[in-house]
């Protein structure tokens, strides 16, 4: 079985052959100016455009925990927005981090990925801003990626 590369690097630049799937968490308020996203949006105005207009429209599609959409950045290369996170701030129901939602957007992100024949290229997904642990979330990239196949790598920022 294969399992998760780590390697130092951006995450927005992975330098594989094939077509590529970038993976980051996306909060279910609309908000996108910190972290991770901003990195993405330096290099592409996609996919901030699409997750604006999809929160915007979400009375009428699938917006919400778990939810998760692909937007084509280059000719082999996808950024999926996987919403897996409530809110952006840490309070009285804990970090901002959802499990369970990650693990939903890492299950259907797996499909996609399989019907691209991609690998998956990720930050440490849930673990900034989201305020969650590595520890928990490595197991869902595992389980819903790694074991069905899927080339993964994490990147930890220089």
């Amino acid at each position: 079985m294969t399992e998760i590369r780590y390697v130092r690097g951006d995450a927005t630049a992975p330098a594989v052959k094939g077509v590529k799937v970038i993976a980051h968490v996306c909060n279910d308020i609309g908000g996108w100016g910190k972290g991770f996203v901003l990195a993405l949006s330096r290099r592409w105005p996609e996919p901030e455009v699409a997750y604006r207009a999809w929160h915007r429209d979400r009375a009428a599609n699938d917006f919400g925990l778990g939810a998760v959409r692909l937007v084509q950045v280059e000719r082999y290369v996808w950024v999926a927005n996987m919403i897996g996170q409530r809110g952006v701030r840490t309070g009285s129901k804990g970090v901002p981090v959802r499990y369970e939602a990650v693990d939903t957007a890492l299950d259907r992100l797996a499909g996609h990925a399989l019907e691209l024949g991609a690998s998956v290229h990720m930050p440490r997904i849930g673990c900034g801003l989201a305020g969650g642990t590595w520890s928990r979330v490595e197991p869902l990239v595992e389980n819903r990626l790694v074991r069905r196949g899927i080339p993964v790598t994490v990147y930890d920022h220089d």
